[in-house]
This record gives C-alpha cells, sequence and structure tokens, in this order.
C-alpha cells in the first residue's frame, strides 16, 4: 500500500511548514497502518499553469502526475490563505483536470479514469477560520476527479480568529480535536484503500454512457 502526500506550503525546502508539521503525524500513522509513504512540497518544483498533463518548457508536473498514477492514498496538505486554500493546492486541481479530456487517463475496457480506487484525504493549517471551506474543495474536486472519498477523512488545526499563533508553535501538536480526527482519517483512509485493493469498483462507463445516449435527446458535455 502506497501513500502520497502534496504538501501544498508557499514555502520552499528548508523553510519550516506548519502544514508539513502537521502531515509529519500523519506519515507516522500511515507507516503504522503498513502504508510505505512519500511527501512532497509543491513549491520546490517547476509546476507551470494550465489543465494538461504536460505543460512542456521545463514542466516537472509529470513527476507529481506519475507518483498520483501509482500511489494508492493521496493526501493534499494546505494552509489557510485569505480564508482559501493556498494557490498550489489549487494548481494540484487544475492539473489533474487532464483526465476529462486527455486520452491515456482512462481504462480502454470500462472508461473509469485513473483515479479510480484510489482514496484521498485532506490537512489544513492556518490562523484563522477557513479550514471547512478549504476541505470542502479539495474533497469535493478528488471525488469529482474519480478518488473515493471516505467518511471523515480531514484533519486540520486553525488558531483564534485576528491572532498569530500557527500549528507550531500554537498548541496545534497537542490539540485533541486535530489529533482525534487525524486519527480517523489515516484508520478510514487505510481501511478503504486496502478495501478497493481486494474490491475495486466495476462500474463500466462505457456501458452506462451507451444506456444514457439512448435515453437522452441530445448529448451533453
Amino acid at each position: 500500500m502506497k501513500a502520497l502526500i502534496i504538501n501544498c506550503t508557499l514555502k520552499p525546502l528548508p523553510e519550516f511548514s506548519n502544514t508539513g508539521a502537521l502531515i509529519d503525524k500523519a506519515v507516522k500513522q500511515l507507516e503504522e497502518q503498513g502504508a510505505a509513504t512519500e511527501v512532497i512540497r509543491l513549491v520546490d518544483y517547476e509546476i507551470k499553469p494550465g489543465n494538461s498533463s504536460d505543460e512542456g518548457n521545463g514542466d516537472q508536473w509529470p513527476q507529481i502526475l506519475s507518483k498520483i498514477r501509482e500511489t494508492d492514498i493521496l493526501i493534499i496538505g494546505t494552509p489557510v490563505w485569505m480564508g482559501h486554500l493556498a494557490s498550489t493546492a489549487q494548481r494540484v486541481i487544475e492539473r489533474l483536470d487532464a483526465i476529462f479530456h486527455e486520452e491515456g487517463t482512462t481504462d480502454e475496457q470500462t472508461g473509469q479514469y485513473f483515479t479510480y480506487n484510489k482514496v484521498a484525504g485532506c490537512l489544513v493549517t492556518g490562523n484563522e477560520d477557513g479550514a471547512h471551506s478549504c476541505a470542502a474543495q479539495v474533497l469535493w474536486s478528488m471525488q469529482e476527479l474519480g478518488f473515493t472519498i471516505p467518511p471523515n477523512v480531514n484533519a486540520y488545526w486553525v488558531g483564534m480568529a485576528g491572532g498569530d499563533k500557527d500549528y507550531v508553535p500554537g498548541g496545534g501538536e497537542r490539540y485533541f480535536y486535530t489529533n482525534k480526527t487525524l486519527r480517523y482519517m489515516i484508520a478510514n483512509l487505510t481501511y478503504f484503500a486496502k478495501l478497493l485493493k481486494e474490491n475495486p469498483i466495476t462500474t463500466n462507463w462505457n456501458e452506462l454512457t451507451k444506456l444514457a445516449k439512448k435515453e437522452s435527446d441530445e448529448e451533453g458535455e
């Protein structure tokens, strides 16, 4: 079982990342569950804007995409900026849009996206509110892209409104609610990842598309 965590902090290595500190806890728990885990900081790669699998001219997104193809569990970790998920997290979502329109991203027999039978979750840190909104955006996007979203697969820590305390320092590592939801998240992600490995989704999109065409007056986009 493989897990990939994309840290969408705006800080390149070796700068400290609060999101990275929460990710470190997730890595430890994933490995306890037997998942080989890799963490990457997106800002350490040249990820060009766009919605294809390769924008060329030194674009390093193909390296990230190959890791996503190989993983069973994908976790997006994002800080909150101005109440929204980081632009880096949004870029991951935008680049994965290639799934909808490029050849080689679906199974020829079933029509399923390559993301089928993979699970996804979300980690969020910030010093004000916005965590629920960030998690909602990430998790909705992941399910639209074909990932399975098990129950309770987000964990977050945010400081007081108007405050200046981050996850570290600020008490986040000892905060009960964050620690509890993180354990729920890792337990559910690993459980469903194993479940899907043993019982892959059998939905045949090609057959269902034919049925939909028969009962429709015109093809939609």
